[in-house]
């Protein structure tokens, strides 16, 4: 969709609880105040976001599934023809919350970071998470077969699991039958994987390169049961490079939990709420924010994976608000794992 007309997609982060504690969570969940709306002001979000016009919204987080009442917001939206997928890390998944999210949600994309609970346990900094997530797409392997949606596993790819793209091809998908799909996207230098020391988990310029090769996709799909597919990304359209903005446009929108809207979805600085600001205004807001001249010239100069980090930490600092500052200001240093 045009980038003069709305967004094509937009991803709602409800709510900043969340039992995990991952090392490169790109919205500090979990460490932070959850700033989770009541069920009506939810339902005025939702209104707002359908007057956009999106092909689909992203209900994230956080942990989406924490919040009361999360069905009916997104059913408003679906009963609006917009298709709506949610995202989860699986602890709180239950038979009871599966059977409610099959039949609202379009797509349900559990997020696994590693083939093993050594690997993703570490990552997402608490023990029997893997094991949970495996019990959430085993659920979803029971019950989405009578309902039309969609399951798979989103995986971001760090140095520290990169290892395991291959397992989870064969070790992890053929445990689903009915799973749909493997996204292996590369870890984003935003939120806490933006903080200084967080680098050596980047992937390097030649590890994006193979990454987002038609050739890798190849050999991970030659692995993966036939019915599950595969992709691969190295997410460099969430840059938001101005000279790719200037001739394609960007088609999506972040909005925070309490209903503001971020201007560039893996960046700080927001341009309104939707509680209180026309929909499409915030729109052409976020639109002027990407011509803005600090950005342009910050995001021009990125010529790796560590420029964008730091590309990252000067457009958080420049258009965050004073409390997003104190934030970024406390975060712990990150400390990588003793090798093995």
């Amino acid at each position: 969709m045009s980038s003069l007309k709305g967004p094509g997609t937009v991803t709602w982060d409800v709510t900043y609880a969340c039992p995990l504690r991952c090392t490169h969570c790109y919205s500090e969940s979990g460490r932070r105040p959850s700033r989770q709306l009541g069920h009506d002001e939810m339902l005025r979000v939702a209104d707002a976001i359908v007057a956009l016009g999106p092909e689909s919204v992203e209900f994230a987080g956080g942990e989406p599934l924490l919040v009361r009442g999360i069905f009916d917001v997104a059913e408003r939206i679906r009963q609006a023809g917009i298709a709506v997928n949610l995202y989860t890390g699986g602890w709180t998944f239950t038979p009871r919350a599966a059977r409610d999210a099959v039949r609202v949600f379009s797509r349900i994309t559990v997020s696994v970071d590693g083939a093993s609970a050594e690997v993703h346990d570490g990552i997402r900094g608490r023990a029997g998470s893997f094991e949970r997530a495996m019990r959430a797409l085993a659920i979803l392997d029971e019950v989405a077969p009578h309902h039309e949606v969609r399951f798979g596993i989103d995986c971001v790819v760090t140095r520290g699991n990169l290892h395991q793209m291959e397992e989870f091809c064969t070790a992890v998908a053929p445990r689903f039958a009915n799973m749909a799909f493997l996204i292996f996207g590369a870890v984003l230098p935003s939120g806490l994987a933006s903080r200084p020391g967080f680098e050596g988990e980047l992937l390097t310029e030649q590890e994006l390169s193979t990454l987002a090769s038609p050739e890798r996709v190849t050999h991970l799909q030659s692995l993966a049961p036939p019915s599950v597919q595969v992709m691969t990304t190295d997410n460099f359209l969430l840059q938001m490079n101005p000279d790719m903005i200037a001739r394609y446009g960007f088609p999506m929108m972040q909005v925070e939990p309490d209903g503001q809207v971020r201007a560039m979805p893996i960046y700080e600085g927001t341009v309104g709420s939707l509680l209180a600001d026309d929909p499409l205004t915030l729109w052409q807001r976020s639109i002027e924010r990407w011509r803005n001249p600090f950005v342009v010239e910050t995001l021009s100069s990125i010529r790796s994976m560590r420029d964008w980090a730091e590309a990252t930490r000067r457009l958080d600092h420049h258009f965050g608000s004073e409390e997003v500052r104190r934030r970024i200001a406390l975060r712990p240093a990150y400390l990588a794992p003793a090798p093995a």
